[in-house]
Parts: structure tokens; C-alpha cells; sequence
């Protein structure tokens, strides 16, 4: 369990890093869209299954097609021409497919193996409660985050078209 954590956190912050620090909106939205499926994977390792399929239909789905659409539209794109310069690249990228898919194989074989925990999380209804309860003021934070994140992007891309 804890190769697994620290395997997603790894992803988690690698995502974070690259969401930052390119400069391509595009890419960027990408980053955030493995950012989000890692923070939907430390919801299934925690036991939260609707909130990760959640966070995945709504944000990694739904929202980042809107933001995708947004930028696509907003933001006149440059036309590539010539020869792709990464295309050596692209070879490194079925090996390192196949050691991902083996690394994953692994993790669920280690996992089937070891001893059930002892005590399960709570269920839906209790992590629902929490959410809307005590964690009320940074859910709806969260959501004024992402409204003022969508104004700016709408803003910026007004300012140089």
C-alpha cells in the first residue's frame, strides 16, 4: 500500500510540476487532467469510490472538456510545419508503456496478496455528511476557485486576441 501511495503522489506531483510549468495551454490542461485521476486514485486507496468516480466523470471529464474547448477556441494556436522534432521520442514510448502496465500488474498482485485491513473506512453517507458539514467553507471555496480560474482564463484569452 504504501508503494502504491507513494507511486501516485510521485504522479501527483510530477502532474502539479508540469501543469505549472508549461507554457502550451493545451499540455497544460493535460497535466492538470493526470493531476485530478491521481487525486481520484488516493480517493480509492482512502475507500471513497463515488467520490473518485466522481471526481473523474465531473472534473477530469466534464470540466477539462470545457476548459479544453475554451482555450481551443480563445487562443489562436500556431501552425506546425515540417518535421515533428520529437519523433525519436515517440520510440522511447512503448517500453516505457509496457514497464507502466508491468509496474501496475505488480501493485495489484502485491495487493491481492496482502491481509485485508482491519477496520473499514467510512461509507458514502458518512463521507458525504463530512462533506457537507464540516468541510463545507473549502468545498464551496473550491468552487469559487475554479469560477475564478474560468473568468481568467476568459479574460487573458479576450486581452490578446
Amino acid at each position: 500500500m504504501a508503494v502504491a501511495f507513494a507511486l501516485i503522489a510521485l504522479v501527483a506531483v510530477g502532474s502539479a510540476v508540469g501543469l505549472v510549468a508549461k507554457r502550451n495551454p493545451i499540455h497544460a490542461a493535460l497535466f492538470l487532467v493526470v493531476n485530478l485521476g491521481s487525486l481520484a486514485a488516493f480517493y480509492l486507496m482512502m475507500g471513497f469510490q463515488f467520490l473518485a468516480f466522481a471526481q473523474i466523470i465531473v472534473y477530469a471529464g466534464a470540466i477539462m472538456v470545457l476548459f479544453v474547448f475554451a482555450i481551443m477556441v480563445l487562443i489562436p494556436g500556431k501552425e506546425e510545419t515540417g518535421p515533428d522534432p520529437r519523433r525519436p521520442w515517440r520510440l522511447l514510448a512503448l517500453p516505457l508503456g509496457a514497464a507502466l502496465l508491468l509496474e501496475l500488474g505488480l501493485i495489484v498482485a502485491a495487493r491481492r496478496a496482502a491481509p485485508a485491513p482491519a477496520a473499514r473506512p467510512p461509507g458514502f453517507e458518512a463521507s458525504m455528511t463530512a462533506l457537507f458539514t464540516d468541510y463545507l467553507f473549502p468545498f464551496e471555496l473550491t468552487s469559487v476557485l475554479l469560477l475564478a480560474a474560468m473568468v481568467g482564463v476568459l479574460v487573458l484569452a479576450r486581452r490578446r486576441a
